[in-house]
């Protein structure tokens, strides 16, 4: 899965229905270069409040298999790069291998496990491997030289984490975001993507700038379909528009 300055989205499946994600994959893929769609959860301890929220508008009528659904109609008719976001919950109480073969089954691209550690992923990397799926790993701030080693000889990309804290738009990108993308790319072959707080057109721009191989916009993107439900569809090709333009003159 590679990046050159890629655009990367996030929603929620199922927020706020099964179609309306469906039409919502298939506006952005004009725009985004790979689709990150999240299986609700009950407890998304990374997430901040919008996103939050959409998982359990999401929850009142979504199962697991739903999800798989989603995917598979989407992938009818599109080959963009779709990546399921996901805490470790589900994957553990479906079962690893049923997960990852299901989700290959679906057309799944990779995995990204919120929670689960690269030093406690082995399993999940044997398994994803095995099934031809990808998987992502986060980094934060704070992350020891040890352990981006660790995740850069495994990961497809590397997702920085900008900041301390959870996703949801902030007004610029801090100081140690870029801080950040610095020391990593000193230290790791792998792409970059930032996320965590990139809801701007201004954001991607600086990041890019700065070396940024990808970007991950979702809480901007999440807060439409709050607002506009499932009249969203051509609010979010408009934003994403707006951030292509931009990726097209930091080329």
């Amino acid at each position: 899965m590679k990046l050159n300055k890629s655009i990367i989205t996030f929603i929620t499946a199922g927020d706020p229905s099964k179609k309306a994600t469906i039409n919502f994959l298939f506006a952005m893929e004009k725009y985004a270069d790979i689709l990150e769609l999240g299986i609700p959860f009950s407890d998304p301890v990374a997430d901040g409040e919008v996103i939050q929220r959409a998982n359990y508008r999401a929850l009142k009528h979504m199962r697991l298999q739903d999800v798989f659904y989603i995917v598979e109609e989407f992938r009818e008719h599109s080959d963009k790069p779709l990546i399921l976001m996901t805490y470790y919950n589900p994957v553990f109480r479906m079962g690893l291998e049923k997960f990852v073969s299901r989700a290959k089954e679906a057309g799944v691209d990779g995995l990204i496990v919120v929670d689960l550690p690269v030093d406690e992923a082995d399993d999940l990397i044997k398994v994803s491997r095995k099934y031809g799926i990808g998987n992502v790993f986060l980094s934060a701030p704070n992350t020891s030289e040890s352990r981006l080693k660790a995740i850069d000889e495994v990961s497809e990309f590397i997702y920085l984490v900008s900041t301390y804290g959870v996703t949801g738009e902030r007004d610029k990108i801090s100081k140690l975001a870029f801080e950040s993308l610095s020391r990593i790319k000193r230290i790791c072959n792998s792409p970059v993507a930032v996320g965590f707080g990139v809801s701007k057109e201004d954001h991607v721009r600086e990041l890019f700038d700065a070396g940024a191989d990808g970007v991950v916009m979702g809480s901007a993107i999440v807060r439409l379909i709050e607002r506009y439900g499932e009249d969203a569809e051509d609010l979010i090709a408009k934003k994403l528009k707006a951030i292509s333009a931009v990726k097209e003159k930091t080329k």
